[in-house]
C-alpha cells in the first residue's frame, strides 16, 4: 500500500503491508507528526480512510498543522484520544485502511493504574494495537519517543513487537532530515531517504548524493569522497580528516558519523604503513549528518588522513572506496558497480577501488580505474 511519499515507501520496502506495525522514532520537533500527516494525505487521496489518533495534541492543533501543510482531505480523520480502548473502538466502528497513533508513550491502557509512558503502559498499549493490526489486517503506524542518547524510549520488547522500526534523524539547525529503517520484516534494512523540511512540510531530495556534496569545496587538503552503501542504493558523501600536531600524553581520536572502533583499527594499520600518527590528534567526520558504519569507506578515510598529513589535496574528481584489513590489504566490497554508476553520474572521472573489484569496472570506460591492493602502496602513490 503506497503512502504517496516515495522516500517513505522505499524505506518501508515498497509501502505499508496489511496488518503490519511500524514504529517511527526521532527527536522532538524532528518532523515525525508532519511526515505521518503527509502520508495520511497520500493515502486519503487514494480514497483510503485514515484514522489519525492524537494523544499529545488536540484535534484543533492537528487541524492547524494540516491546514499549513495544505491537507483538507475528508478521508483523513483526526481523533483526540488517550485511551487505547477508545482508539480501538473507533477503529472497529470506522474500519479505516490505516491507523496512526501519535504517540505510543502518550496513550494508556485503562486497566492499568500506572501513568502513560511507563514500561507497563507502553508494553500493554503496543500489544493491544498490534493485536488489532494482525486480526484486522490494518497497518498501524506508531510514533515513538527517544531518550537523550537517541535510543527508542520504553521497553526493548517494543522494538521486538513491531514489524518495522524507522528513525528520523537531523542535525540541529539544519532543515535536512534523514529517514532510515533499522528493522524491517518486509524489506531491506538500512534503506535511506533524504528530505528537506520547509513551511509546507517535508519534500524528498531527488538526488541525495548531489545534495550531500553541495557544500564540498574542492582543492582542500583532508577531504575525500566515498561511495557508501545505504540499503539498496549508493550515496556519495564527503569524508573530512584533520591531523593535529604531536601532543604529550594520550592524543584524542574523534570520529563523527563514523565508527570510532573502526577508526582506531585504521589508525593502527596506517601507523604500520609508515604514516606516523601515534602521537598526533586525529579528527575524522562524515559530512551531511549521515552515520556510516560499513567498512567500504575505509579507503576514503585513509586517503583523507594522508591528505591532511601531507597538507596536499587529493586528485580532483576522484572517488575512493574499499575495505582495509588488519594486515594492510585492501579487500573487495559488494555492489561496486552501483557505487561506480553513482560516481560516474555525478561527473567523477577517477575511482580508487580494491583490486578485487577492478574487473567489475569494465562497464565504465569513461572512468579511470586505480586498483589498490595494499594500503602501503596506496599511500606511496598519493605521496608521488
Amino acid at each position: 500500500m503506497e503512502t504517496g511519499l516515495p522516500g517513505l515507501d522505499r524505506v518501508l520496502g515498497g509501502g505499508l503491508v496489511p496488518g503490519s506495525v511500524v514504529l517511527l522514532g526521532g527527536e522532538p520537533g524532528i518532523g515525525k507528526s508532519t511526515l505521518l500527516l503527509q502520508a495520511g494525505r497520500g493515502l486519503a487521496l487514494q480514497s483510503r480512510e485514515v484514522l489519525y489518533a492524537s494523544a499529545e495534541e488536540s484535534a484543533a492543533q492537528v487541524r492547524l498543522r494540516g491546514e499549513r501543510l495544505g491537507i483538507r482531505d475528508q478521508k483523513l480523520l483526526v481523533l483526540a484520544e488517550t485511551d487505547v480502548s477508545g482508539i480501538l473502538a473507533e477503529a472497529e466502528s470506522r474500519g479505516p485502511a490505516v491507523v496512526v497513533v501519535d504517540s505510543v508513550q502518550a496513550v494508556r491502557e485503562p486497566a492499568l493504574a500506572s501513568a502513560p509512558g511507563t514500561v507497563s503502559q507502553v508494553r500493554a498499549a503496543a500489544t493491544e494495537l498490534a493485536r488489532f493490526a494482525k486480526s484486522r489486517g490494518v497497518p498501524v503506524l506508531l510514533v515513538g519517543h527517544v531518550t537523550k542518547d537517541g535510543t527508542l524510549a520504553g521497553p526493548k520488547s517494543l522494538e521486538h513487537l513491531v514489524d518495522a522500526v524507522v528513525s528520523m534523524e537531523g542535525e540541529r539547525g539544519s532543515t535536512r532530515r534523514i529517514l532510515r529503517a533499522t528493522k524491517n520484516r518486509f524489506g531491506p534494512v538500512e534503506e535511506l531517504a533524504l528530505f528537506e523540511m520547509s513551511g509546507e512540510g517535508l519534500s524528498e531530495i531527488p538526488n541525495a548524493s548531489a545534495a550531500l556534496l553541495s557544500e564540498r569545496r574542492a582543492g582542500l587538503a583532508g577531504s575525500s569522497v566515498t561511495a557508501a552503501r545505504e540499503g539498496t542504493r549508493s550515496l556519495l558523501v564527503e569524508i573530512q580528516a584533520l591531523v593535529g600536531a604531536a601532543v604529550s600524553g594520550s592524543p584524542r581520536r574523534v570520529a563523527l558519523g563514523l565508527d570510532s572502533s573502526r577508526l582506531a583499527l585504521l589508525l593502527a594499520v596506517l601507523e604500520g604503513a609508515g604514516m606516523g600518527l601515534a602521537s598526533r590528534e586525529v579528527f575524522v567526520s562524515c559530512t551531511g549528518g549521515l552515520e556510516i558504519s560499513e567498512p567500504g569507506v575505509d579507503l576514503a578515510i585513509a586517503a583523507a588522513l594522508a591528505s591532511s598529513v601531507q597538507n596536499r589535496p587529493l586528485p580532483e574528481a576522484a572517488v575512493f572506496f574499499g575495505e582495509i584489513g588488519l594486515l594492510g590489504e585492501v579487500r573487495r566490497v559488494p555492489s561496486a558497480v552501483s557505487r561506480l554508476r553513482e560516481a560516474a553520474a555525478l561527473g567523477f572521472s577517477t575511482a580508487y577501488l580494491p583490486a578485487g573489484n577492478a574487473p567489475e569496472a569494465a562497464a565504465f570506460p569513461d572512468l579511470t580505474i586505480r586498483p589498490v591492493d595494499r594500503v602501503a602502496d596506496f599511500l606511496k602513490s598519493l605521496r608521488s
